[in-house]
């Protein structure tokens, strides 16, 4: 049985409340792409609540067989390095640019996905998603807050599918500051929204150049991704 990020389905496992609970399992799977290994006893006696009169046992084994998103906002030298070293993470990346010329295959040969437009317009439509990790390294204040902006509108909507898994920022703790602030007031973005971003982006390795930065950010990534223990710096 094949359950998708969307919540469809191919195949089955026997329907009735036994494929109901592997099917909400799956979807948790999709979310933290960890395994999980279900057992049910198929008895009345065992779950008079679900009238399972079938006899005998089932196993069900669920593994994440997805592959992660990387939607990168910005085609500077970080994030070509960025997608460079996520695509060899087993990233499939995308790049968001309001610059067509900074936004092309010749730049980013690895890129499977090239999106052109206007920063908030790109943050409320690009598909996003539980398996979505998305990093803002656009080339100024005015471009990270576009693209905060437009994610924190569609965040407000509710659509709790639309969430991104990791949400990161480049950019020095005071700029976090008054960016933050200015969003807070001006655009009524929730605090409690802006407290999910991670900034300054990358695990506190002492990055400088935009290798090492690169290297800080796709490390982080791959943290939250398999779930290690929060490695930010205080």
């Amino acid at each position: 049985m094949l359950v998708c990020a969307d919540g469809t389905f191919l195949g089955t496992i026997g329907g009735g409340c036994l494929e109901a609970e592997v099917y909400e399992a799956a979807k948790e799977v999709i979310r933290d792409e960890k395994t999980r290994t279900l057992s049910f006893k198929l008895t009345e006696f065992d779950t008079p609540e679900n009238g399972l009169l079938c006899g005998g046992e089932v196993t069900v084994f669920v593994e994440p067989i997805t592959t992660p998103t990387l939607l990168l906002f910005g085609g500077g030298h970080i994030s070509k390095v960025v997608c460079h070293l996520a695509t060899l993470a087993g990233f499939r990346v995308s790049i968001a640019e309001d610059r067509a010329e900074f936004c092309t295959v010749d730049r980013f040969p690895e890129a499977t996905g090239l999106h052109v437009g206007a920063m908030t317009t790109l943050a409320k439509e690009l598909p996003l998603g539980p398996g979505t990790y998305v990093v803002i390294v656009t080339r100024g204040h005015k471009g990270d807050g576009e693209v905060l902006a437009g994610l924190a509108e569609r965040a407000q909507s509710g659509a709790k599918a639309d969430q991104p898994r990791y949400l990161g920022m480049i950019g020095s703790r005071s700029k976090r500051t008054v960016l933050f602030r200015k969003l807070h007031k001006e655009v009524a973005v929730p605090q409690e929204w802006l407290d999910r971003v991670r900034s300054p982006v990358g695990l506190k390795i002492g990055a400088r150049s935009h290798e090492e930065i690169a290297v800080a950010i796709v490390a982080e990534m791959i943290a939250v991704r398999r779930g290690a223990p929060d490695l930010r710096a205080p």
